[in-house]
């Protein structure tokens, strides 16, 4: 049984950071590409940033590129999301995602989703 599980949400204040962690379980994590998505309240899922199984091609929303970081430790099963310089607007449930194959920024592509994890921004 596939398991993601994400950690490190939280009340942060404006210009602060995070960093976000996946672990994944119950698949080879060495095949398989992550990404990140979030969701506000009132709004769709949307894709945030995603990793190809290497680690060496990643992929970010316009709206986080320069302030979020994917990154991955294949040897740990684990995805990781820095967010730095956060806004409000960044407030949102945030999931890791895992599908087989190459990355993709289009929710339904993605096979496994974790419970997600509260990221809350305040001024």
């Amino acid at each position: 049984q596939v398991q993601l599980v994400e950690s490190g949400g939280g009340p942060v204040q404006a210009g602060g950071s995070l960093r976000l962690s996946c672990l994944v379980s119950g698949r080879t994590f060495g095949s398989t590409a992550m990404g990140w998505f979030r969701q506000a309240p009132g709004k769709e899922r949307e894709f945030a940033a995603a990793i190809d199984w290497t680690g060496d091609n990643t992929y970010y929303a316009d709206s986080v590129k320069g302030r979020f970081t994917i990154s991955r430790d294949n040897a740990k099963n684990t995805v990781y999301l820095q967010m730095n310089s956060l806004k409000l607007e960044d407030t949102a449930v945030y999931y890791c995602a895992a599908k087989f194959g190459g990355v993709s920024r289009t929710v339904n592509r993605y096979d496994s989703w974790g419970q997600g994890t509260q990221v809350t921004v305040s001024s």
